[in-house]
C-alpha cells in the first residue's frame, strides 16, 4: 500500500513538472513586450524619476520591495541573535 502511495505521487509529480516544462517559453524570449514599452513611455510622468528602473524598483514594486528588505532585515536580525555573546559568558 506505501508503495502505491509513493508511485502515484511520483506519477502526479512528474507530469506536473512535465506539463511545466512543456509550457516554457523558449529561453530569451520576453513575454511580452507590452509592459516595457509602457514603462518607458510613462515612467517618468507617472512617478517622476529619470530612471526607469528606480521607478519600476521603488514605485511599481515598491511592496515587493519592501517585502525583500523585511525578509533581509530578519535573516540579518536572526542570525545576530544566534551568534551573539551572552554578558556571563
Amino acid at each position: 500500500m506505501n508503495k502505491i502511495a509513493i508511485l502515484m505521487v511520483f506519477i502526479i509529480f512528474s507530469c506536473a513538472l512535465i506539463s511545466t516544462i512543456l509550457t516554457l517559453r523558449p529561453f530569451g524570449e520576453p513575454k511580452s513586450t507590452e509592459m516595457d514599452d509602457y514603462i518607458i513611455k510613462n515612467a517618468q510622468n507617472e512617478t517622476g524619476s529619470n530612471n526607469a528602473v528606480t521607478s519600476v524598483v521603488f514605485d511599481y514594486r515598491g511592496f515587493d520591495t519592501l517585502g525583500e528588505a523585511t525578509v533581509l532585515f530578519t535573516a540579518v536580525a536572526g542570525v545576530l541573535l544566534v551568534l551573539r555573546r551572552n554578558a556571563h559568558e
